[in-house]
């Protein structure tokens, strides 16, 4: 059996290893000249950046798959978990050491806004809880299959659904709990996790700040782009083949369903895979419209609300801040008109949001001494016709006094080198539709119902993973998609 998969991002080399473990003759096709998608890294003037996910969460979702080549992961893959998961500031002066471990955090918390701790506590234990029971079928299993629905862990989440805030948005969830607001900011920005509005979105997914604080954070040792770099070892060693700059044109079909790829070759011009099973780890977007053409795009995926994207400023800075850390959030004044202007004004805020990772920190030798590599991340509104040049140049000055005042520096006289990326540019990249950077958003309780199942209903032995499908975006769920497809192609392709 021949297994053909579109892209090279993490879910691609995860569902590879696990075909190809099955016995599948794998074949990876990559348009850019290097694996990874996102997972990218580059070099510029003495500093290196990792491109895209700088968080790293439950690495045994990695080390599985190493597992599965009877790689040891020490030999390939080393990483240390972070007693700090983030730093945070706000305007006012507040400070907080995001400890990773809950007991931790409240304490901090206790000391830095008067929560009582216990309070902390419970809002842990409530979210962990929610996860405990849901987890195993909104994260783990296809939901687009009756055997799930009939399944114990099924019948069990169900009868405690009115414990998980569906009904709620993320926000009304965490003020009625946590009730601090500088807590419930906090809280409320896991949704950008997966692109979304706190505002909006249901509480249930304030399961996220559990998959960072239940299991842990972690750095790969050497930075993210060591996760793809493992991952291939991995697939390799099972016999997966990758082509890279190898352009895939068309998923080839008849009556009984995808069968191959035409692929335009770098060197050789157009060619023909044929294949058993076709997996596509672009975006469904993009699938269905420029690789399906004479198949109707599903009316859902055209309509459905995009996902949020970023405007990334990448800086080598000649100096070095001992108050940050690998992961720094410095909070705007107004969440709400914030993602109001990036959700329906589709426009770029004007107090926003700004994330700074510093792998350096960790990774000495991403920077020149006593220097920084900052990873600069802001929330963007998905691309439609916005004024990118103009808006982001105003962005860039917003960004640097923000910093500036309150780091009290001169920030742009010590950024040595810089590079920018912005929502269209990740369109053209990464192909995703809109510079989204997870597919859909879950701004609604039925989120995860309407996102694109791992299988097509139009095309036999088509399959879908990644983040713009179920259960979603960000490395673990990208992960788990390729491990949800893999038990449905097994179920499928044996029928």
């Amino acid at each position: 059996m021949k297994a053909a998969i579109i892209g090279s991002g993490v879910a691609s080399l995860a569902i590879s290893i696990r075909l190809a473990k099955l016995g599948y003759d794998v074949q990876v096709f990559e348009a850019n000249e290097s694996i990874g998608g996102k997972l990218y890294s580059f070099h510029q003037d003495g500093y290196r950046f990792d491109g895209g996910p700088s968080l790293f969460t439950m690495p045994m979702y990695v080390t599985e798959l190493l597992a599965l080549a009877d790689l040891n992961e020490t030999d390939v893959f080393d990483y240390e978990e972070l007693e700090e998961s983030c730093r945070y500031f706000w305007p006012d002066g507040s400070q907080l050491k995001g400890f990773s471990n809950p007991e931790k955090f409240a304490q901090e918390a206790e000391q830095a806004f008067g929560v009582d701790r216990n309070t902390v506590l419970a809002y842990f234990d409530h979210i962990k809880s929610i996860y405990e029971s849901s987890g195993k079928i909104f994260l783990e299993k296809s939901l687009h299959q009756s055997e799930t629905w009939l399944s114990k862990d099924a019948l069990s989440a169900l009868l405690k659904i009115h414990r998980f805030d569906l009904f709620k948005s993320m926000h009304q969830a965490n003020l009625k709990q946590l009730k601090e607001p500088h807590l419930v900011q906090l809280f409320d920005r896991f949704a950008t996790y997966n692109g979304s509005n706190p505002y909006k979105a249901p509480g249930i997914l304030n399961v996220i700040p559990w998959l960072e604080h239940g299991f842990g954070t972690f750095f790969p040792k050497g930075g993210m782009r060591q996760i793809p770099i493992a991952l291939e070892q991995a697939a390799k060693k099972l016999g997966v083949q990758f082509h890279t700059n190898c352009l895939v044109k068309e998923i080839l079909h008849d009556k009984k369903g995808a069968n191959g790829l035409l692929v335009q070759m770098q060197s050789e011009g157009d060619q023909t895979f044929q294949a058993d099973v076709v997996v596509s780890n672009s975006d469904v977007y993009y699938t269905y419209e420029n690789l399906l053409p004479n198949v109707p795009t599903p009316k859902r995926i055209k309509t459905q609300e995009r996902s949020g994207s970023a405007v990334v400023f990448y800086w080598g800075i000649a100096r070095s801040f001992p108050e940050l850390h690998l992961h720094n959030i410095f909070f705007s004044n107004d969440y709400k008109k914030e993602f109001e202007t990036l959700f329906t004004e589709k426009q770029l805020p004007e107090d926003p949001t700004v994330y700074v990772n510093v792998s350096s920190k960790l990774e000495k030798s991403d920077a020149p001494e006593s220097c920084e590599n900052w990873f600069v991340m802001i929330n963007a509104p998905s691309h439609e016709s916005q004024d990118w040049r103009n808006s982001i140049s105003q962005l860039r000055a917003r960004v640097i006094k923000i910093l500036g005042d309150r780091l009290q520096v001169n920030l742009e006289k010590l950024i040595a080198t810089e590079r920018i990326w912005s929502p269209p540019d990740i369109q053209r990249d990464t192909m995703s539709f809109k510079g989204a950077l997870y597919g859909t958003s879950s701004n609604s309780q039925l989120a995860a119902f309407l996102r694109h199942p791992n299988f097509s209903n139009q095309l036999e032995h088509l399959y879908f993973c990644g983040g713009s499908v179920h259960p979603g975006g960000g490395i673990p769920l990208a992960l788990l998609s390729a491990k949800i497809t893999s038990e449905i192609i097994t179920d499928h392709e044996a029928e």
